[in-house]
């Protein structure tokens, strides 16, 4: 089998489309209350997103559980690549999902059970933390391999990643990911969200309250420049655009509302 023909049947990792697509519609199935029943997903922006091209996307986004703000960004990018415009009420679109679509999660959290592995067989990208491991701080440089996986995540598909690396509000931004931008020169595409941590507990499996209006919006693209504009200059553009810099802080005892 040639490598052309390959890529039909497997993603750019290796995993089989087919299982994929079995997982995605079978996690979205057990997911689709939390965010259009007992819950409700409110979104904004969707419009920018049916523009953007099949690969080469970079999704940048603040974190709230570990599972929850994933499981919603899959509902909305299966429906908007069936057609649907800031809504995920015609649940149909899990038939048809976005196959090319990856997220970057920590390795210590996806490597914990067999549901996680599911997790991460369905498009999870994972990234061994340089800063702690489990309640340990550490130091530890960033891993190439890491970027690279990353990169070929970005030149398959579209590629979710949300540059704090932890679920804390206003934490810092890593630099790992101004790395990635430079190397592989994607589209970054900002989202802001708010009301998963209110409705899920740390890890966005367990239910705390029902009733919860959950908030997602999309921006348009940050403007880059690669060549002119220093790291820390793209670190600061990004945790603005995601709402998550320091004068929001200031203006918000916790979260924005959107």
């Amino acid at each position: 089998m040639n490598k052309k023909k390959s890529t039909l049947f497997r993603d750019a990792f290796g995993n089989w489309h087919f299982i994929k697509r079995f997982l995605i519609f079978t996690f979205g199935c057990i997911s689709y209350n939390r965010y259009n029943g007992f819950n409700q997903l409110h979104l904004e922006g969707t419009e920018y997103i049916r523009k953007l091209p099949d690969k080469k996307v970079l999704f940048v986004s603040n974190h709230q559980t570990y599972f929850a703000d994933v499981f919603a960004m899959f509902h909305v990018f299966c429906s908007i690549k069936n057609g649907f415009i800031n809504s995920i009420k015609n649940p149909i679109y899990l038939l048809n999902p976005k196959v090319n679509l990856y997220y970057v999660a920590a390795k210590e959290t996806m490597d914990h059970n067999f549901l996680t592995k599911l997790f991460t067989y369905s498009g999870g990208i994972t990234v061994k933390r340089t800063w702690r491991e489990g309640n340990k701080k550490i130091n530890r440089s960033v891993d190439v391999s890491e970027i690279t996986r990353m990169g070929i995540a970005i030149n398959d598909g579209w590629l979710i990643t949300f540059p704090q690396g932890t679920t804390q509000a206003f934490a810092p931004g890593r630099r790992g990911i101004v790395h990635v931008i430079r190397k592989y020169n994607p589209i970054v595409v900002p989202i802001v969200i708010d009301g998963f941590h209110k409705a899920y507990d740390k890890k966005g499996i367990r239910i705390k309250r029902k009733g919860v209006l959950q908030k997602m919006k999309f921006k348009k693209p940050i403007q880059l420049d690669l060549k002119k504009e220093t790291t820390d200059t793209i670190m600061e553009k990004i945790m603005d655009a995601i709402e998550q810099s320091p004068k929001y802080r200031k203006n918000n005892n916790h979260y924005h509302e959107i």
